[in-house]
């Protein structure tokens, strides 16, 4: 093994997780070796489709919000450090039952981090959102700081910061295998072997197949994003429209995204598991069934929204079991650590899931609040 195969940390797949991973560990000074399978930046995963929404009233689980309040702190750090906007801060409005989980989980996660909301009458709503068509029993609640990130594009400024603080990132080279020594971590790709102290697994819908001894079963989904032409695209542009989200009747949730002047069209999605899928047999082409969830959507709750579809995009979810995600130490191993499974709402995440890991793979410990989102849950259960 020569001297320019060894580092410190091997960051196993470069998407969202892993470039943020690579960037907190180059700019602390770590030899840093990523290994992406596809192009940096790519559209083959979770993390492509323009836009990804942020929210702190986090109707999941309220003990995601100090991690997202430290995810916000880093997004505007990413910012600075670039000069480039990602994050636009629109306000966000969830709607549904007042039982329901998505207002009723929002309120909560609100109430006991103090964030700032308001609750929202049917009447407010459609005094203030007049572009919804709402069932009269629902009501909503508005958060003023949240709104959405451009995710392809934050994906590349965290590679090329990482780049710029010395990482080492290969493209459209593929893990073979990953072997654990008593000294650290071996990783074989098509290209070549590599040696490292320490290996960080972030392979999104790939995780299933790179971590197939965790003992947790990940479910990969195929999940269809859509964009409309409007019949007014005014009603619906950046600064007159916010982010949203409403529960629908079988429990999941329709949400989208105000227009941008350079991104045509209206951006709409099903938050809610898709047909089982495998993330290297998916099929990429959108469907009439696809396109069907799009419109009905629209149909459902903004009728003046439909118009010509303009795009459709096949997206990939990683679920866990319980739809939360899954950061911990690799169980075989101390050499290891890992983020997978994160069933659809971990992109804005990303910038304090690098930070995570990079403390894992330095110091082996982190003093952000993790450990509900630990694999011990699943061996308790």
């Amino acid at each position: 093994m020569n001297a320019a195969s060894s580092y410190d940390v091997i960051v196993i797949g470069v998407g969202a997780m892993g470039a943020a991973t690579c960037y907190h560990l180059a700019r602390r000074g770590a030899r840093v070796l990523g290994l992406e399978q596809f192009a940096l930046v790519h559209a083959m995963g979770s993390s492509h489709g323009h836009t990804r929404m942020i929210r702190l009233a986090y109707y999941e689980h309220a003990d995601y919000v100090p991690l997202l309040r430290r995810a916000y702190e880093l997004w505007d750090d990413l910012e600075r450090a670039t000069g480039e906007r990602i994050l636009y801060r629109t306000g966000g409005v969830y709607m549904g039952p007042p039982e329901g989980e998505i207002v009723a989980g929002a309120l909560l996660a609100a109430r006991q981090h103090n964030l700032a909301h308001e609750q929202l009458s049917h009447a407010d709503l459609a005094r203030r959102h007049p572009q919804f068509q709402l069932p009269q029993n629902f009501v909503g609640v508005w958060e003023p700081e949240a709104g959405f990130l451009l995710c392809e594009k934050s994906i590349g400024l965290l590679a090329r910061l990482a780049l710029e603080h010395g990482a080492t990132l290969h493209a459209h080279e593929r893990v073979r295998q990953v072997d654990f020594t008593p000294r650290g971590v071996t990783v074989s790709t098509d290209a070549a072997t590599y040696s490292a102290a320490k290996a960080v697994f972030c392979g999104g819908p790939w995780s299933g197949k790179l971590l197939a001894d965790l003992g947790v079963p990940l479910v990969v989904t195929r999940q269809p994003l859509g964009w409309l032409w409007p019949r007014n695209p005014a009603d619906f542009a950046l600064g007159r429209f916010s982010v949203w989200g409403i529960e629908q009747p079988d429990g999941s949730l329709a949400y989208g995204f105000p227009m941008m002047s350079d991104l045509p069209g209206l951006k709409l999605a099903r938050h809610g598991r898709g047909a089982v899928t495998d993330a290297d047999t998916v099929s990429r082409d959108p469907t009439d069934v696809d396109h069907a969830e799009i419109i009905k959507i629209a149909q459902t709750y903004l009728p003046t929204a439909i118009g010509a579809t303009l795009a459709t995009r096949i997206c990939l979810y990683t679920n866990s079991p319980d739809s939360h995600f899954i950061l911990d130490h690799h169980p075989a191993t101390d050499h290891a650590c890992l983020a997978c499974g994160f069933s659809g709402h971990g992109f804005k995440f990303a910038t304090v899931i690098g930070e995570v890991l990079a403390d894992l793979a330095t110091t082996g410990k982190t003093d952000l609040p993790i450990q509900f989102l630990g694999l011990q849950r699943f061996r308790s259960a």
